[in-house]
């Protein structure tokens, strides 16, 4: 880059303490950093309070090159310089990253897979991108397809606009193309590449369209690349360039380069990477390291292949303009590692990526007991910290931070083996998917991981040895299967066969699906919690059995209940059938609620009071942590249903019966919320209010809603609930917004009821006021995966696999499964999930339902007889619908429910998935695409 150095006649004067008034005493750094974060408009208003008042003469010199006389910043100089700079020298190759041309599959695993990087020729001779990936073939073809761009801001651009963009940048950190989405908006794309054959050993092809982000299409001009990072899930990873050079820098596992910082989540485990951009690093930080100490290096040419083991720390920068195409993958080399990243817990992920560097000392704790050896002979005990990021090694310091005599560190020198056996020491093992907070930057949700490890079992026999390790680390297949044994052995049920040693599902518990029956574990949410969800589930059997609903015939058989407890270090079991308490839950101190029956202490009544306290008040609510030695497990046993759930059957079945599944669940809803329900007493009522400690919200009288005598007492439960929930709504809908539009979440709090009480379409009847709303059990959870479906021309249910491995063309619905997130509320709640998973918002389908359903969900008052009051809209009622008590995660499926006050970003997988709502300008927009056809709902009262 060329400085202009020009001389002038005008005096030399530090102008910095004018320009800056009192944020003279703030460094440049931190002047910057704060900038960084404004809007533009918030830039253009801070610019017109400047102190400095040039003279024109200053006016007019400044429209000359720069001159920075009387004022000088390192910092700002090399922003500048980095914006500027050419990198015709950048490029390195000393041979220290193999090449290799033709390589065999059997030399790369042998040599590389899993152990160290690798340029491979000759990989993408074939390929059609290898002529057709430049620029100026592609922005005729794709020049107004959208592309996504490598930004915080998660912003999207045109490809033609793209080019244009970086012709003319010069951007410190210029913007680069990084889509995981290429496939889907320029599907032609796909055509011009294949994945090469050493590479295609992918143990997430068995997801399908389920598996999480794993290609991207790559193209960015010169100066940008992607900052040190550590790929996704530990997986590895292949990249091939097509045009450009791009220089890489690579340090293998736990070596966290010079500059870079590691922040470790002590919750959840969540990765987060501080780390200068790549061009940034080469210049500021790479001078600074001894040539020992320094990354292994090369320039990628275009038509070569990299790759990138598992778990290796790399930097990329582009040295001119590069299109490239990279994919990330798992097989049999890395498949452990990837499994132990998803495995709960922080100290092994954190180990994983940044070494013995991001040890403290309650980490040490877990890995003594976890050692195979004695804590004398662990080498890196004194190697502690009390901060939860990884310690970033300076030069002057060698790793036990004392300075070396050379004044540098050997990054090959850590004592750190990237050995899943070593590994597998830092995890947690008390810790697993059913019981522990979820990482949310993990590469698969938790109920994808058992979905995943399960295909993988069925279809992989011959790597179940493997696959069993793998899910041991993941999920504690091991300790799972202990129990069920201990289950079969005291009811006297056959072990269960190879095929069924994993959990299998996506629900929320370990379930195991034996040949004539189904063990379901309760681990969701805690012993407390688990209690209450089998308590109210066996209550609700018992109802049904009681009345003789039609809707047996529909679900599962209860074969057997109880409860396996772990005390003083043996197994136990106690049958139970919900009624009465149970010694062992004495032992644990788990009370019921009081005032709420004795038949069913942990019933429903029970469950609704203990999960509204845990919702609305957590930090004083009830605490599920059990201090006693006593492990509580309940479980239930439940006749195997024939046939197939309706997840691996959806694409195949034909419209009619999709017509007759939706009847079939308005024949079967009805049958459930027509059953009696426990009715909740004013004693229950009296005892939420005082641990709650209700007074008053959104200007809304709580002495009021009390004073509602006629009213009963779980919908004035419900209605205080719902008015401590909008408190703040607008707030903790823009933490968690994902693409909710900001103009909705700002009206948010408007839109959402002035008076709950209105909800309730009250009505008076012989002077006595009533609720105008059906209150039901409700299942809570109608999705595809709880549905079962048989074949109606096959005799079991399942038909003969085929040699075509085709599948039968007519089935009919038969079951509905899993009860466990029962409760009692409106009935209008189990019409969310319905619609919005198992319908797919199909107004039609919604329509067919409601044929069948034939029952009144809202009866309407004087007050709502105009059109445009919303209270008397079925739709408004089901968009501010929460299901009530429900301890939802992310990882869940997003069409869960589809509430404004929930507390879980349910409403922003929402608008990931109808884009078509991200236009909306009001939330009577979104309700009535949504929701709109309940509008011509009557019902039969």
């Amino acid at each position: 880059m060329e400085i202009l150095h020009q001389s002038h006649t005008f005096p030399i004067r530090d102008r910095r303490a004018d320009s800056l008034g009192d944020f003279k005493y703030i460094p440049d750094e931190i002047i910057c950093t704060i900038l960084d974060c404004l809007t533009p408009l918030d830039l253009a208003r801070l610019a017109c309070v400047s102190r400095e008042n040039l003279p024109n003469e200053y006016i007019e010199f400044c429209r000359k090159p720069l001159q920075f006389d009387g004022f000088s910043s390192p910092f700002l100089y090399r922003r500048l310089y980095r914006c500027h700079t050419t990198l015709d020298g950048f490029s390195f190759d000393d041979g220290n990253v193999e090449r290799k041309n033709d390589i065999s599959a059997e030399q790369f695993h042998r040599e590389y897979d899993g152990i160290k990087p690798v340029l491979l020729n000759g990989l993408a001779d074939t390929w059609p991108a290898r002529k057709t990936w430049t620029i100026d073939h592609l922005v005729p073809k794709y020049g107004d397809t959208t592309f996504k761009i490598s930004s915080s801001l998660k912003v999207s651009m045109t490809f033609k606009d793209y080019v244009s963009y970086m012709k003319q940048q010069h951007d410190e950190d210029p913007l680069y193309i990084f889509d995981d989405k290429f496939g889907e908006s320029a599907p032609g794309l796909l055509k011009d590449y294949t994945v090469p054959q050493i590479f295609q050993e992918d143990f997430f092809d068995v997801l399908d369209k389920n598996r999480p982000s794993f290609r991207w299409l790559v193209i960015g001009p010169a100066r940008s690349g992607a900052s040190w990072h550590v790929d996704p899930g530990l997986t590895s990873a292949w990249n091939t360039l097509l045009c450009g050079r791009k220089r890489w820098a690579l340090y293998p596992p736990g070596t966290v380069p010079l500059g870079v910082t590691v922040h470790v989540d002590d919750d959840d485990g969540d990765i987060s990477v501080d780390s200068p951009s790549s061009l940034q690093w080469w210049l500021d930080f790479y001078p600074l390291l001894a040539d020992e100490n320094k990354p292994i290096e090369c320039t990628q040419l275009p038509g070569e292949t990299i790759f990138v083991p598992s778990g290796w720390w790399h930097c990329v920068l582009n040295l001119e303009t590069t299109i490239a195409v990279t994919q990330n993958f798992v097989n049999s080399r890395n498949f452990e590692f990837v499994c132990l990243d998803m495995a709960p817990g922080y100290c092994h992920r954190g180990v994983c990526r940044a070494g013995l560097l991001a040890l403290d000392e309650d980490s040490l704790e877990i890995v003594e007991k976890n050692m195979p050896c004695e804590k004398e002979n662990f080498r890196c005990i004194d190697l502690t910290m009390k901060e939860t990021k990884a310690r970033i090694l300076r030069p002057q310091q060698n790793e036990n931070g004392k300075e070396n005599a050379n004044g540098s560190y050997n990054v090959w020198e850590h004592d750190f083996s990237y050995d899943i056996n070593y590994l597998a020491m830092f995890r947690n093992r008390e810790l697993d998917h059913f019981t522990s907070p979820w990482c949310p930057d993990n590469s698969l949700r938790q109920r994808g991981l058992r979905e995943w490890l399960s295909r993988l079992w069925v279809g992989n026999p011959g790597k179940r040895e493997m696959i069993w390790k793998g899910a041991c680390l993941a999920l504690n297949a091991d300790k799972w299967l202990d129990c069920l044994g201990k289950i079969c052995f005291f009811h006297s049920l056959p072990f269960p066969s190879e095929n069924a040693k994993l959990p299998v599902g996506m629900g929320s518990n370990p379930v195991y699906v034996m040949d004539e029956y189904v063990v379901k574990i309760f681990a969701e949410g805690g012993p407390q919690s688990s209690i209450f969800d089998l308590g109210t589930e066996l209550e609700f059997y018992s109802t049904l059995s009681e009345v003789n609903s039609p809707l047996k015939n529909h679900i599962p058989n209860v074969l057997a209940s109880g409860i396996l407890h772990l005390e003083n270090g043996s197994y136990n079991i106690d049958s139970w059938d919900g009624k009465k308490v149970p010694d062992v839950i004495r032992k644990c101190n788990l009370i019921p609620e009081k005032g709420t029956g004795d038949v069913f202490p942990f019933g429903v009544q029970s469950k609704i009071l203990f999960t509204y306290r845990k919702d609305l008040s957590p930090e004083n609510g009830p605490d599920d942590s059990d201090e006693s030695t006593i492990v509580l497990l309940p479980y239930l046993i439940t006749k195997r249903c024939k046939g197939k759930i309706l997840t691996e059957l959806r694409d195949v079945l034909p419209w009619e019966d999709v017509l007759n599944l939706a009847s079939f669940l308005g024949e079967q809803l009805r049958s459930l919320h027509m059953l009696p329900y426990p009715s909740f007493s004013n004693s229950a009522l009296s005892d939420f209010e005082q641990n709650r400690g209700f007074s008053s919200a959104n200007g809304m009288d709580m002495e009021f809603v009390s004073n509602e005598s006629d009213i009963p007492v779980e919908w004035k439960i419900f209605v205080r609930t719902l008015m401590e929930k909008k408190k703040n709504v607008s707030g903790r809908l823009s933490k968690r917004s994902g693409s909710i539009p900001k103009t909705l979440i700002e009206k948010a709090e408007a839109y959402l009821p002035d008076d709950f009480l209105k909800l309730l379409s009250i009505y008076e009847e012989n002077g006595m006021k009533k609720v105008g709303k059906p209150w039901s059990w409700i299942h809570r959870d109608i999705m595809d995966d709880n549905i079962y479906m048989e074949c109606k021309s096959c005799s079991h249910g399942i038909p003969a696999p085929t040699s075509n491995g085709g599948v039968a063309k007519s089935w009919r619905p038969t079951y509905i499964l899993d009860f466990s997130n029962l409760a009692v509320g409106d009935s209008i709640n189990d019409l969310i999930p319905m619609h919005l998973d198992v319908f797919r918002g199909n107004s039609d389908l919604l329509k067919q339902f409601l044929k069948s359903y034939k029952l009144s969900l809202m009866r309407k008052t004087p007050q709502q007889g105009s059109d445009d009051d919303k209270y008397g809209r079925l739709s408004y009622h089901a968009i501010i619908r929460q299901l009530r008590g429900e301890t939802l995660k992310w990882d869940m499926w997003m069409y869960r429910c589809f509430c404004i006050l929930h507390d879980e970003n349910v409403l922003g997988g929402l608008f990931k998935t109808w884009k078509e709502l991200r236009g909306a300008e009001s939330w009577e927009e979104v309700e009535l695409q949504v929701w709109g056809e309940l509008n011509n709902y009557e019902g039969f009262p």
